[in-house]
């Protein structure tokens, strides 16, 4: 079959892909095969090492749930935060004016450059040193305060890439029927942008809530990824086992919130199918018997 993009493959092109596709099989399956002998050979597929997570409830209130509950602790604030702020910034940076637009833009082009770790280091930093803030409360506030400031900024650009797809004929016939740039933002462009935005935004807070995992790893944030280590070594270096438990949790959440959002896009694009207006069915015989005696 012929696209735009490439040309039909010939005989001898499908014959070498199929030939690929069988290496890269047999390839893969010899590689999952060492991975496992190999895993079983130190011992790391033994029943003592997962025993902890599926025949008692131990690991799970003691370790996994706690720090799964501060991992969503932070996720959710960081999206509570960034979605609003972000959108924000995003309609700033579409600004007539310049001491609006420029502002707007140099603080998401700024923060967008600089990697979150280093937002959440210096944030557990400012924490520490201009405020009173807890000790045991200052890792989720730097936590919270480096994804906000990342995750708004590139959900800004989202927002302003959102908007500027929609064709401009919507802003001129707003602008026709005498609507002022903010009404045409809320009552027309921004309504009509969410659900072409909707799949990279559902991505932006899936980073979120892996981004999470910097700072049990660094900052020593009691979240889900941060209780694989006193986990592993109190049930006796089952490292993989509590990696592996972690990575399914992980996988879980973010695999319901893209549902959720896959969800959330067909009914919004179901909605927008389906608002015409629906004449009753005494109107259409008005209608009829008056086009009759006509």
């Amino acid at each position: 079959m012929t696209s735009v993009l490439y040309d039909a493959q010939g005989p001898r092109a499908k014959r070498r892909n199929i030939l690929y596709t069988v290496l890269f099989v047999l390839a893969a399956a010899a590689l999952l095969w060492w991975v496992f002998q190999s895993l079983s050979d130190k011992g790391q597929l033994d029943w003592e090492k997962w025993k902890p997570f599926f025949a008692g409830s131990e690991a799970w209130t003691t370790y996994i749930l706690p720090g799964l509950k501060n991992t969503l602790i932070a996720a959710a604030l960081s999206m509570l935060i960034a979605l609003p702020l972000g959108a924000v910034l995003g309609i700033a940076r579409l600004s007539d004016h310049a001491w609006i637009r420029i502002p707007a833009a140099a603080v998401v082009e700024f923060f967008r450059a600089i990697p979150v770790l280093i937002l959440m280091i210096f944030g557990l930093a400012l924490f520490a040193q201009y405020t009173d803030v807890n000790s045991d409360d200052r890792p989720l506030y730097a936590v919270v305060t480096g994804l906000v400031l990342y995750n708004a900024s590139v959900l800004a650009e989202i927002v302003r890439a959102g908007i500027l797809s929609l064709p401009k004929g919507q802003t001129e016939a707003a602008q026709a029927i005498g609507l002022r740039k903010t009404q045409t933002m809320t009552s027309v462009l921004l309504p009509q942008a969410v659900t072409a935005m909707l799949p990279a935004i559902v991505s932006q807070l899936v980073v979120i809530v892996k981004d999470t995992a910097l700072g049990g790893a660094v900052l020593t944030f009691p979240d889900l990824l941060a209780a694989v280590s006193p986990m592993s070594s109190y049930y006796g270096a089952n490292t993989i086992a509590s990696f592996t438990i972690v990575a399914v949790i992980f996988v879980a959440i973010n695999f319901s919130l893209a549902s959720f959002a896959s969800w959330l896009e067909r009914r919004l694009r179901r909605g927008k199918k389906s608002t015409g207006a629906v004449l009753p069915a005494a109107a259409v015989g008005g209608a009829e018997s008056t086009g009759t005696s006509a």
